[in-house]
């Protein structure tokens, strides 16, 4: 009975702090993200159990009712906020460290077959934006950010932003100088993603201008 109390008093926190438009505590009732949080409790004790039919049942059943998909096996920690929720997809050995924000479509997916940790871990305090796809046996460091829409293949340092596909650090907390590619990703923090055909447009432009540079020098030499 304390622990539910506890996992009551958590979200009723973690929904409060992190959405503007909750104005009452008995709203908590409609958001998804408890909804899935709390059946997850109960599939990841029956888990825990070796009762994995019932924990996958009680899994689909949280599936259905909330469009969010955590499989029985992954640990998650206090004060998780899925906000608005819908396509979050969650793997079963992904760990979620305390205080997390995920905003919809969000994957931490596997990569492989193996039957050992393949799903991303996320430490305390980190925010994941909508779409972002986070896939593999990887860390993301505490208090780090994932830009809405990024892929990300490798670990991330702590209180890092990372944006783009693959994802690449642009900023890290506490440091002057950004990263190298910070220019060439900077206009996706502004949810402009790098457009990768008028990318291959301007390298042909330049290699033609390098050719008919090139064969003019060539012709040059020949008059002379």
């Amino acid at each position: 009975m304390q622990e539910v109390t506890v996992f009551f008093r958590d979200q009723y926190q973690a929904i409060k702090n992190r959405d503007p438009a909750f104005r009452s505590p008995a709203e908590i009732l409609f958001y998804a993200s408890f909804w899935a949080l709390l059946l997850h409790k109960l599939a990841h004790g029956l888990y825990n159990l070796r009762l994995y039919v019932l924990a996958r049942l009680v899994s689909q059943l949280s599936r259905f009712l909330t469009q969010i998909e955590i499989h029985p096996g992954a640990k998650i920690g206090r004060r998780l906020f899925m906000d608005h929720g819908a396509a979050v997809v969650i793997g079963e050995t992904a760990e979620i460290g305390e205080d997390v924000l995920m905003y919809q479509g969000v994957t931490l997916g596997g990569t492989g077959k193996g039957k050992g940790k393949r799903h991303p871990t996320l430490e305390d305090h980190v925010l994941v934006g909508a779409g972002a796809k986070i896939l593999g046996g990887i860390t993301i460091g505490e208090g780090s950010r994932i830009g809405a829409g990024s892929v990300v293949l490798d670990d991330i340092p702590p209180h890092s932003t990372v944006v783009g596909i693959p994802g690449k650090v642009v900023r890290v907390k506490g440091q002057d100088k950004q990263t190298d590619v910070t220019d060439q990703y900077i206009e996706t923090l502004e949810h402009r993603f790098p457009d990768p055909v008028n990318k291959e447009i301007c390298e042909l432009r330049a290699r033609v201008e390098a050719l008919e540079q090139a064969l003019k020098n060539k012709e040059n030499t020949k008059d002379a």
